[in-house]
């Protein structure tokens, strides 16, 4: 399924937009960090790992990757991706079918929801939570009890993308990580088609790996200032880029 949806993908670029990209800054990143969830909220990042054992929740300080706040995960669980709503944050969990809320502020726990799917990655476009399981469809999550709403399939040229991984809602679109590529899909929210697709191929070479599965998975949005992060599973660096159109 990797192998056609990666070749879709290549196929396609000639049919839809398609951007590359200019670095403007370079942040530090823990390359210990299995990066599942990214968010720029209020002057901060805010992260979450999977890993069992090693899964957890921060708050960053950007210029300088200073860990201001973190909360561990119980080893029987495998992080996934996170998202803030109101004064809460909400955090996948991959295989347990569990869906952790924090307190933004002190992350203390206030509860939890049930999750039918896996859990892969989260987004918030002002009314439902967005939620990817590593298949092609992408669910609307009503925040208060996680139910879902609607769904959509994404597709692109009438083929269906799965592999879906981190989401961030940015300026009505759902951009995505497809796992294990260096494309982010830009899809429409209302019908699931890619309208564009940003190519980031050669950004990894601009950074340590740590480990084998070091591969692109993480963006956030600075929706005050219009900058656009985006970064890796055990990467030592964070990247604040531009879109090139190609």
């Amino acid at each position: 399924m990797l192998a056609c949806c990666t070749s879709s993908l290549s196929q396609a670029q000639e049919q839809v937009a398609r951007y590359g990209y200019t670095i403007l800054n370079t942040y530090p990143h823990n390359i210990n960090s299995f990066t599942q969830g990214l968010v720029y909220h209020e002057g901060y990042l805010f992260e979450g790992t999977g890993k069992n054992g090693q899964s957890n929740l921060s708050k960053i300080n950007l210029e300088d990757g200073e860990v201001l706040m973190d909360k561990s995960m119980s080893r029987r669980y495998f992080g996934e991706g996170i998202e803030i709503v109101d004064d809460k944050i909400y955090q996948l969990t991959w295989q347990s079918h569990l869906v952790f809320v924090h307190d933004k502020t002190t992350f203390e726990s206030i509860g939890s929801h049930y999750n039918a799917t896996e859990g892969w990655g989260l987004a918030y476009d002002g009314s439902y939570l967005i939620l990817s399981d590593g298949t092609a469809t992408l669910q609307f999550m009503e925040p208060e009890t996680f139910t879902p709403v609607r769904k959509i399939e994404v597709q692109l040229d009438g083929n269906s993308i799965s592999q879906l991984n981190e989401l961030e809602y940015i300026n009505g679109e759902i951009w995505a990580n497809v796992w294990q590529t260096d494309f982010i899909l830009r899809i429409d929210p209302e019908s699931g088609e890619v309208n564009s697709i940003v190519d980031l191929t050669g950004l990894s070479e601009q950074t340590q790996l740590g480990t084998s599965e070091a591969v692109l998975n993480g963006i956030a949005w600075d929706a005050e200032e219009q900058r656009l992060f985006v970064t890796g599973k055990h990467w030592a660096h964070l990247f604040e880029i531009e879109l090139v159109g190609l």
